[in-house]
């Protein structure tokens, strides 16, 4: 997947907006970080903990901020346009107030 992919993907989302992080080119709802493009080749994904460690593998690495697992870093050139929707679609949800998770029919996940 190229950045432009990953992009589309992430803006498609309701309510997601793009901005800077440090820098680097990231994806937002509201105030909350879903995904940073740390690379043209790296995404990172905010997840919790049991999302991250489920998608653990592959092109998928475990992304430590500090001593907390803060989500996973993708291999864009390892990816599927699958895999990386399903991620920023589980970054989406646990950030998503109650009122966009109905809008879109999206079950809703807690915060660990």
């Amino acid at each position: 997947m190229t950045p432009d992919d990953v992009r589309a993907v992430a803006l498609a989302l309701p309510e997601v907006t793009e901005g800077d992080h440090h820098g680097k080119r990231a994806f937002r709802l509201g105030t909350r970080i879903l995904a940073t493009q740390w690379t043209d080749a790296q995404l990172n994904v905010m997840l919790d903990e049991s999302e991250a460690r489920a998608a653990e593998g592959g092109p998928c690495a475990l992304l430590w901020w500090g001593k907390r697992l803060s989500g996973v870093r993708v291999d864009l050139a390892a990816a599927t346009p699958g895999l990386v929707t399903e991620l920023l679609e589980d970054a989406w949800s646990r950030c998503a107030p109650a009122r966009l998770v109905r809008e879109r029919g999206t079950p809703p996940t807690t915060e660990a």
